[in-house]
């Protein structure tokens, strides 16, 4: 086992990481941005080294630098989290040749997934099914016109070199394909410097579900089932969940031995996951993504496995200790992400310091943070702050528990997407598993319109913050009773003298 690791990302994965390494008994090593001082990442970490200004090209994105970083603290190993350099293939190969350790798979898996022309070519080889469409990027609007008269419209043009919704656009018809062709070439080059764009079959309506993986180097890969991520926002997840409501155990293990011939086709190594659209009873390869996901935490607690700490060992050289029928799946887990958005008014970012923070607990209650009181949320990094993860026995457990959860949270200071979550969990669709990729759409008018009362709420719980910081500065203010946020409970629940108006 390792004895030191650098964590090359912050937020609540480095967060994540660092306490994963130290109940392995690992020293974790944090990096931070001058916009990241005194986020709690920094604190939690054995030590912590200055990167460079906010801007992420100049800091988390300066893979020399964290190298550099490593080799002067004595770290063996560099663990990317999620984002920024973790799907990189150069910077792989470069941790490599400066003789450390790159938690996560080879540079050769990455370069072989990351591109997802040549996935497809290789998962096609494999006997994995894919959704019809090209196997190489396009030349020209010229040839995604013929190959769109060909596969059928609509279509959808996605970018060869990365993933996440960028440089995607769907083509109804042959009159938008030349002006969605130059956009998603003009995005793809801009998010991941290659204007490389393929071409699929765009699916009316399915359903994304991926299967969580984890590999070791000594020929062991295992699949630990699903997760449902339909919840999408112009392809970013909002909620995802574990198991999905849909899969029968016959179509789990075919996806899941579907993902692993996948993941052996480019000899994976540590934890990835295969996306896949899930359609009228069929399932299509969407794509590979070669690092922990987002929504990792879902799967973790139906398994009982904790994938960070696995990857680290993996790449520790252990090998898996378990067999595909060893894995056992135990009750529902719902994840949330808590970002700085204002989902009444198109999710536009909010900003700001967090000026009070109130986590939930009780049973079944997970929060992965990366806030604290303090804190200055700008627009540097990606808005999400944080993760609520629920379990239960039952996924109506899952969901009431969930609510209870979103209610119990306080984040002052920045608008959040919690009043969102929470109409998601109340929505009837939603509560009968009744979900695909066009969930948001065909909701939009009861999730996302503001309402008066919406207002009310808002106002009111401005006041109730004004109210609180009054007392803490008055001494001659009595104490307010249980059913206060401060008390833990929600104030929606209160039973004394406080009252919305």
């Amino acid at each position: 086992m390792f004895k030191k690791i650098l964590v090359a990302n912050r937020g609540e994965i480095a967060l994540r990481v660092i306490r994963a390494a130290h109940e392995l008994g690992v020293q974790a090593v944090a990096v931070y941005s001058e916009a990241d001082r005194l986020a709690p990442h920094v604190l939690a970490a054995d030590e912590a080294y200055l990167i460079g200004p906010p801007p992420s090209a100049q800091s988390y994105l300066r893979g020399d630098v964290l190298i550099d970083v490593a080799k002067r603290c004595g770290a063996e190993a560099i663990h990317p989290g999620y984002g920024f350099l973790s799907e990189r293939a150069p910077f792989i190969q470069a941790v490599r040749d400066a003789g450390l350790v790159f938690i996560g798979p080879s540079p050769e898996a990455v370069t072989a997934m990351g591109d997802k022309t040549a996935a497809r070519t290789r998962v096609i080889a494999a006997g994995v099914p894919v959704v019809p469409g090209t196997k190489d990027a396009l030349k020209d609007a010229a040839e995604a016109r013929k190959v769109a008269g060909e596969v059928g419209y609509p279509v959808l043009l996605k970018a060869a070199a990365g993933g996440g919704g960028k440089g995607m656009r769907v083509v109804r018809g042959e009159d938008e394909i030349e002006r969605a062709f130059e956009a998603a070439g003009n995005e793809a080059q801009a998010a991941f410097g290659d204007n490389s764009v393929y071409i699929e079959k765009f699916l009316d309506g399915p359903r994304h579900i991926e299967i969580q993986l984890l590999a070791d180097r000594h020929g062991n890969t295992l699949h630990l089932g699903e997760r449902e991520c339909s919840i999408q926002r112009r392809h970013q997840k909002l909620v995802e969940e574990a198991p999905s409501a849909v899969l029968t155990p016959e179509e789990r293990a075919a996806m899941g031995a579907t993902a692993v011939a996948a993941a052996k086709a480019v000899s994976y190594e540590g934890a990835g996951t295969v996306e896949f659209l899930y359609h009228e009873g069929q399932f299509f390869f969407l794509e590979m993504n070669t690092r922990i996901q987002v929504e990792h935490p879902v799967t973790e607690l139906v398994t009982g496995i904790d994938l960070v700490q696995w990857q680290i060992r993996v790449a520790a050289g252990e090998a898996l200790p378990w067999t595909q029928e060893d894995v056992r799946f135990t009750g529902h887990a719902i994840e949330c992400r808590i970002t700085s958005e204002d989902p009444f008014n198109s999710f536009l970012p909010s900003t700001g310091r967090i000026t009070g923070l109130t986590v939930p607990t009780g049973p079944g209650v997970r929060w992965d943070g990366g806030i604290a009181t303090g804190v200055e949320v700008g627009l540097f990094y990606d808005p999400m702050l944080a993760k609520l993860i629920v379990h239960a026995p039952t996924r109506i457990e899952a969901v009431e528990r969930m609510k209870r959860a979103l209610l119990e949270l306080r984040v002052e200071g920045v608008d959040t997407a919690v009043p969102f979550h929470l109409r998601v969990m109340d929505e009837p669709d939603f509560r009968a598993g009744r979900l695909d990729i066009k969930y948001l759409e065909k909701h939009e008018a009861e999730l996302l319109a503001p309402s008066d009362d919406e207002e009310l709420i808002r106002a009111a719980a401005l006041a109730a913050a004004l109210l609180e910081q009054e007392r803490r500065h008055t001494k001659s203010v009595p104490r307010v009773q249980a059913g206060t946020a401060a008390a833990g409970a929600s104030r929606w629940r209160d039973r004394g003298g406080w009252r919305r108006g």
